[in-house]
């Protein structure tokens, strides 16, 4: 278990240079920035049912998010296992920086549209907001090369998404060539060979808090898939680097470009919550 968690930060390999790292997109046909809204649970609302609160957003999804063009993708992640129960993310996919402030805009033209007068307005996000704590935070984040791509289209049941977020050590000698075909070799070679990994997302902090976050995002079929994907990570590693020594570079890069500490959530995706 320990190789595969250390091997699992490692995927991060991208671009070091002495100032920082550098994002490349493979394609400029996936999203460039995702940002992700930590929301809270109104815990003080007595009468909450979860088919009452998904049919609420799912009427904003309908007549907003699915129709604002710089939004590429959006979904709801409820807490599973992670420090805090009340919490609940908010998650959306855009082309570039610009269209986040685009679609922020795009969003109050088609409120207007879907709910012209302010009585109706008022009344929906009265009804809407009532699910919610006031507080929430706020983090962008770059998305980085070789994702698996999750296939949503046909999600009739919700999903796990394990989230592992790891910390760049910023190493001055760090080497951009041998590190991006570490990432590329471990990405395709394990990951995208691992058939309980449903989709692979990592991204690289853009603007937050913390500029030395990483985070992998991991989509699985359920709880029981979580194990077997350690298990089978360890498979597909030991088979592509069969010898030790390649085994043991790998596992020394691990502590030179990531500081020791990292930080695991499992979340439930949510079905009929996404574009």
């Amino acid at each position: 278990m320990k190789t595969t968690n250390r091997m699992m930060l490692l995927v991060a390999l991208l671009l070091f240079v002495g100032m920082g790292m550098v994002y490349a997109q493979e394609t400029t046909e996936r999203p460039q920035y995702v940002t992700v809204t930590t929301m809270h649970w109104n815990m003080d609302l007595k009468d909450f049912k979860m088919d009452e609160w998904k049919a609420v957003e799912k009427e904003f999804l309908d007549k907003v998010t699915s129709k604002n063009e710089h939004v590429v993708g959006a979904g709801f992640y409820m807490h599973r296992m992670t420090p805090d129960n009340t919490e609940l993310l908010y998650v959306q996919a855009f082309q570039t920086w610009n269209d986040i402030d685009l679609a922020a805009k795009r969003n109050q033209e088609l409120i207007e549209a879907a709910w012209p007068s302010e009585n109706s307005r008022d009344s929906y996000f009265e009804k809407r907001n009532k699910y919610y704590s006031p507080y929430h935070s706020d983090e962008i984040y770059a998305t980085m090369p070789n994702a698996k791509l999750f296939n949503d289209d046909n999600m009739t049941e919700d999903k796990i998404l394990y989230v592992r977020t790891g910390h760049f050590a910023y190493p001055k000698d760090g080497n951009s060539e041998e590190f991006k075909k570490a990432f590329d070799d471990y990405v395709l070679n394990v990951f995208h060979k691992n058939e309980y990994i449903k989709g692979y997302y990592p991204n690289a902090h853009a603007y937050g808090a913390d500029r030395t976050v990483f985070v992998e995002a991991f989509y699985l079929d359920s709880m029981a898939d979580l194990e077997k994907m350690y298990d089978r990570n360890e498979e597909l590693y030991k088979a592509y680097w069969k010898d030790e020594a390649a085994r043991k570079k790998m596992n020394e890069m691990g502590d030179k470009y990531f500081t020791p500490v990292h930080s695991d959530a499992i979340y439930t995706v949510v079905a009929g919550l996404r574009k």
